[in-house]
């Protein structure tokens, strides 16, 4: 027997974009449920197909819903979740899940996750992670037309359009992501000088300068960090011990330095050529918290 998975209640602590929504409420429109999290690398890689579906389908019958589910502490304050809404320009629904509410009631297991509901409230897909762009557009195009037989449709939205012409990269090989704190890390895997405290979701310079190394296989690098109680921190950026120089990320500077004002993802590496690598990063003064390390190919 099939069993009718419907959308559940939306109780969440706090709604950005919109007053709160309700299944009633969104009867009759189709709803894609986003699950991210602002300083998630694979959701930041989805932002702009989900932003193209609501520029493209908001008026034809389509709510998008961001649902934001906090990996860590700081997910948690409203002028850092705030401020990441602001820099990836979302402009949909904003649900604020702290508790996981949501999450569990939808049995979800990882970010970033859609979740596609028809006209009448019942699920028809889901998708977990990256990727799938295009199903995602047929299905929620589909249930466009179910629910209104006379609705006028654009064209494929232009990035989904291009996700699909474009031979997609392989992650084959390329080092898992890597936490920091001691609830998720894995032994052997980066290695700490100076005088570094351990806490369960972040490692923490506490005084003096203090160098972090991390061999990888990948050609892009990216950090989840927080400036501390001082408000900032720098990080210089090496990699196989030399200046990362051109194959430095978005966030570091001329100077091969990164600067950390706020929580949130900073790009460390970019374009490296595929194999073994060492980074390394150096900060010269206390305060700094790494939470976890991605890669892309």
């Amino acid at each position: 027997m099939t069993v009718t998975v419907r959308l559940p209640p939306l109780d969440v602590r706090r709604w950005v974009n919109s007053p709160p929504l309700t299944p009633d409420a969104l009867a009759g429109r189709v709803v894609l449920v986003d699950i991210w999290e602002y300083t998630c690398i694979n959701w930041i890689r989805t932002a702009p197909y989900v932003r193209a579906w609501h520029r493209d389908y908001a008026d034809r019958g389509l709510t998008v819903i961001g649902l934001h589910a906090p990996e860590f502490e700081f997910g948690k304050h409203a002028e850092n979740i705030d401020r990441g809404i602001r820099d990836h320009q979302l402009s949909y629904p904003i649900a604020l899940d702290d508790d996981f509410t949501v999450w569990s009631a939808l049995e979800n297991i990882a970010w970033p996750a859609r979740y596609l509901f028809d006209a009448d409230g019942k699920r028809v897909a889901r998708w977990i992670g990256e990727g799938e762009y295009d199903r995602t557009e047929a299905v929620l195009r589909q249930l466009l037309v179910d629910r209104d037989p006379d609705v006028e449709l654009p064209s494929v939205t232009p990035e989904v359009a291009t996700f699909a012409a474009t031979e997609q990269p392989s992650y084959a090989g390329v080092t898992e992501e890597t936490y920091l704190g001691v609830d998720r890390r894995l032994p052997g895997a980066f290695e700490l000088t100076g005088d570094w405290r351990d806490s369960g979701d972040y490692v923490e310079l506490v005084s003096g300068a203090g160098e972090l190394a991390l061999p990888f296989d990948a050609g892009e690098v990216n950090l989840v960090v927080e400036p501390g109680s001082s408000g900032r921190a720098a990080l210089r950026v090496l990699l196989d011990g030399r200046p990362v120089a051109d194959r430095g990320g978005a966030d570091v500077d001329a100077d091969g330095v990164v600067r950390v004002d706020r929580p949130g993802m900073v790009r460390l590496v970019a374009g490296a050529a595929r194999g073994d690598h060492l980074l390394t990063l150096v900060a010269e003064e206390p305060g700094c918290r790494a939470y976890v390390f991605t890669f892309g190919p």
